[in-house]
């Protein structure tokens, strides 16, 4: 009985913090569009999700998001559609597993902090200002990865390097910052008010 409640507990947790991701995702409140650079927030309910759910939680939300992130490529992101007419398939890799990685790992890491001598809330906050780090890396790398002749061949790599710099330079801040403050204080309240350890 305890077993069937904490399941239907988590699942409604869980399908809460999707319903985040989605709102997110398709209102304004989901990303910055600046300067040609779009700068996700959606990172914040993902990270929530790995570190109060679990690295399982984390993959689900992650994999949510980087659905949305590839559908916003069907005309919703200037970057995105540009990815999509050069290569479908390279920027479905670059959208979906990279963010199932990021929740996944993020998730990880926060049981492998729980591990150690840290404080609980140190953990939580370390886990928070990991996951959109490792969403840049993962995100960037692959996308240099797979469209790395793509940008030689439009560009030439002495304009792709300064872009890709910028590029994670100021997105990777503003995401880092966002999930580092908002994150880590949502994790905390909800491991909290939940009664998660």
């Amino acid at each position: 009985m305890n077993q069937s409640k904490f399941s239907t507990k988590y699942l409604v947790e869980l399908a809460l913090l999707v319903a985040v991701v989605l709102l997110m995702a398709f209102t304004p409140i989901g990303y910055i569009k600046t300067l040609g650079l779009e700068i996700t927030l959606i990172v914040v309910p993902v990270a929530v999700g790995a570190v109060v759910l679990g690295p399982a939680a984390g993959a689900i939300l992650g994999g949510v998001f980087g659905v949305t992130s590839f559908i916003q490529c069907f005309g919703m992101s200037a970057f995105g559609t540009v990815l999509l007419g050069i290569n479908p398939v390279y920027t479905f890799l670059v959208c979906v597993p990279t963010r199932i990685l990021e929740g996944l790992l993020t998730g990880y890491l926060y049981k492998g902090l729980r591990q150690t001598r840290l404080n609980a809330n140190v953990s939580v906050t370390l886990a928070n200002l990991c996951c959109p780090i490792l969403n840049t890396a993962f995100f960037m790398g692959t996308l240099v990865t797979l469209f790395a002749g793509t940008m030689r061949e439009q560009f030439g790599m002495t304009k792709a390097i300064p872009f890709i710099v910028g590029f994670v330079g100021i997105n990777g801040l503003v995401e880092a910052l966002v999930c580092f403050a908002v994150g880590a204080g949502v994790s905390i309240a909800l491991k909290k008010a939940l009664r998660y350890s």
